[in-house]
């Protein structure tokens, strides 16, 4: 078995703080609740976690001897890293498999990674 990081990427803007209204995101709550509980019913799910906004982040960038500490993403982008699953699973078939359904579940860009 081989650990994978399925990293989910929200679009990026002004108005990311807020909510989307409950009609939205109701369906795909329950989506990925359900398929959360597959992965655990599976054996395959390692761990998961929704971040809060990019805006909350702390970078700290070695200058010499030196550690700067800035605000804010690493970079500036269009989307950002809202939430992460990591699982366990046979190969990158399975894996992508796994990243596919969480895709459709949230309406959002997964992207899938073999850990080291």
């Amino acid at each position: 078995m081989s650990q994978y990081l399925l990293s989910i990427y929200q679009p990026y803007g002004e108005t990311m703080e807020e909510f989307p209204d409950a009609e939205f995101l109701e369906p795909i709550i329950r989506e990925v609740t359900a398929l959360k509980e597959d992965m655990h019913r599976q054996g395959v799910w390692v761990f998961d976690g929704g971040l809060h906004a990019p805006t909350t982040a702390t970078v700290l960038r070695p200058q010499g001897a030196d550690v700067v500490t800035t605000d804010g993403p690493f970079a500036e982008a269009k989307e950002h890293l809202g939430g992460l699953t990591v699982i366990d699973v046979e190969d990158l078939d399975a894996a992508l498999a796994w990243g596919e359904r969480l895709a459709r579940a949230t309406t959002l860009p997964v992207e899938v990674r073999p850990f080291q």
